[in-house]
């Protein structure tokens, strides 16, 4: 009878303390009253079990953690993880001191215009994605000697590049402007300009020469013509880079100690982030 009464006290205790409980406690996962805490295992309360480390959300007394965002990659890895300060560094620091790319080309103009154009870097795998940023800049280091140069050597250029067959009608060149190669791919020709200023909202018939001066637009309008025109080869081997961009002058055997130069950068930067050269053939 004293053992009977013993547990039925128990029991009475139990199902008192229990009461004191908010009813959203039993068997939940948190979704607590404004004023309680969701504790580490899910349950709402006030007290420091609830409120204190591990703490959720609610009135914690140590700030819950948020979860964090992870960081856009595409699959392919962050472009600005690839194209750190120190591999930006490693190519303009052998401009010499006297180029005029030394103080115009930076890192920071580079990412904008990547972010500009989110499909850039961004393959399915890893490695595939470190090959298109090595063939960019391996062409973008062959053109610019080593970001050295803004203007096509410098503008010591008498042609105009002005094309006026009936396709390019669209693009006419302005009086007195010349669409010779500035920027870190050489942007060339009116065609290009003037496409290139369309999709980017600059003048590029009427004042070409905003791509020699204004380094975001200079990256841009480079990214704008290898995205136009260049990334969808980039799977098919460097030497499918070097048709897209020089064909007609780097092909089939013309000007090789150029197109030459081109793949040994691009090997070079292949092996600065891991990855082997990748599939297709590396000449044109």
């Amino acid at each position: 009878m004293a053992l009977h009464l013993k547990s039925s006290l128990v029991l009475a205790l139990f199902i008192a303390t229990i009461s004191t409980f908010p009813t959203s406690l039993l068997g939940q996962n948190c979704g607590c009253a404004p004023d309680f805490c969701c504790s580490k295992f899910g349950f709402c309360g006030k007290t420091d079990p609830y409120c204190g480390e591990g703490c959720q959300s609610g009135p914690c007394k140590t700030k819950p953690q948020p979860t964090p965002t992870p960081t856009p990659s595409g699959g392919g890895g962050s472009v600005a993880n690839i194209v750190s300060q120190s591999f930006f560094d490693s190519i303009i620091g052998q401009a010499a001191a006297s180029c005029p790319g030394k103080n115009f080309y930076n890192r920071a103009a580079f990412l904008s215009a990547a972010n500009a154009y989110p499909q850039f870097g961004t393959a399915a795998s890893t490695d595939d994605a470190k090959r298109e940023i090595a063939a960019f800049f391996a062409h973008v280091s062959h053109e610019t000697g080593n970001l050295c140069h803004i203007l096509e050597r410098d503008g010591a250029v008498s042609d105009s590049y002005c094309d006026t067959s009936p396709q390019f009608a669209q693009y006419p060149c302005a009086s007195g402007k010349k669409y010779f190669g500035r920027g870190p791919l050489q942007l060339s020709w009116n065609y290009n300009y003037g496409a290139a200023g369309k999709a980017l909202n600059f003048n590029g018939l009427g004042n070409p020469e905003i791509v020699g001066i204004d380094v975001n637009i200079a990256f841009k309008a480079s990214m704008w013509y290898w995205m136009t025109n260049v990334h969808s080869v980039v799977n098919q081997g460097f030497g499918a880079t070097i048709k897209a961009i020089n064909g007609a002058l780097e092909c089939n055997g013309k000007n090789q100690d150029q197109a030459n130069n081109r793949v040994q950068y691009y090997q070079k930067y292949c092996a600065t982030f891991g990855v082997s050269t990748g599939p297709g053939s590396l000449t044109c």
